[in-house]
């Protein structure tokens, strides 16, 4: 079946509704696509390296169309923070953040944990929930204790995205108004695995700022280094639980749907994009007419978060 982001028919294709996009990681083809280098950096390490996370990235030091550059140390995405270690939040303070955003559910953080944060920072609950993405979400969690991923096909993977332009909206909109609140930098903001929800405001936010696409597909991409080995990790675990499930060798698994789940593809964050511009026209008329940003808090956002 085709993905329909205005038909509720995609969620009844796959199966009833049960958690939401926290179960959601990454997506496909075999081999992560090549990197160009436009977002790699000599001025500093794009990529902070942490025990209990392995996507926590600085969105600084990418260069607008018009010649600017973005700030580093203002801006960070990540996965869950729960597993930090101590060590792990030396580091965080030692980059002075001031403001966690987190797009994680109740049942999430239930089921995981609350964020670990270095003392006085404050932490700002954004969840993303309910509607057709979140029950698109419950079909990847069955799949995951399962190993069975026949219910998730390629396509879910621009869908989620598609679908976040709008289930999102409220929630972009609110993190944007607290990066356009110098007190609040610098600031995090994260999911489950710093991929799909995660993936989208950090598309729209350097869309809105004048990165070009390039560049924002290319920091997208980033996550497929950046969780190689925690990705790995997980497919030979879903490989083996899918197998014992099935009674069949390991070799004989089907792994095409999860190894397109858990590689991400520039075509999924293209969708965000296409979303974007197939229903308003450009970026800065989705930020006016749906997020209802006014062109000061535009102008705003670019002040704060470039050189």
């Amino acid at each position: 079946m085709t993905w329909n982001t205005r038909s509720h028919r995609c969620v009844q294709a796959i199966g009833a509704a049960a958690l939401a996009l926290g179960v959601l990681a990454c997506g496909p083809a075999n081999t992560p696509p090549a990197h160009t280098g436009v977002v790699e950096s000599v001025e500093r390490p794009r990529s902070i390296t942490l025990d209990g996370e392995s996507n926590f990235r600085d969105l600084g030091g990418y260069a607008t169309t018009d010649g600017r550059s973005l700030k580093w140390g203002v801006l960070f995405r990540s996965g869950e923070l729960h597993d930090l270690s101590d060590d792990d939040l030396r580091v965080v303070e030692s980059l002075g953040v001031r403001s966690v955003v987190s797009f994680l559910t109740g049942e999430e953080v239930a089921a995981r944990g609350h964020d670990r944060v270095p003392p006085g920072v404050r932490e700002l609950a954004f969840p993303i929930e309910g509607g057709i993405a979140g029950e698109l979400a419950s079909v990847v969690l069955e799949a995951r204790k399962s190993g069975d991923f026949s219910k998730v096909p390629a396509d879910l993977n621009p869908e989620l995205h598609r679908l976040l332009v709008e289930h999102g909206a409220d929630q972009y909109a609110a993190l944007i108004r607290e990066i356009i609140t110098e007190e609040s930098l610098p600031l995090v903001f994260h999911c489950s695995h710093g991929v799909h929800r995660t993936g989208t405001a950090a598309a729209i936010i350097l869309s809105l700022a004048g990165i070009p696409w390039e560049t924002v597909r290319e920091d997208y991409l980033l996550s497929n280094s950046t969780r190689s080995e925690e990705v790995a990790r997980r497919l030979a675990a879903l490989r083996e639980l899918a197998a014992s499930n099935q009674g069949v060798p390991v070799e004989n698994v089907d792994t095409t749907n999860m190894d397109a789940f858990y590689i991400l593809n520039g075509e999924y964050i293209d969708a965000t994009r296409d979303e974007v511009i197939t229903s308003y026209g450009s970026f800065e008329n989705y930020a006016t007419d749906r997020l209802g940003l006014t062109s000061e808090e535009l102008a705003r956002l670019k002040s704060v978060f470039m050189d």
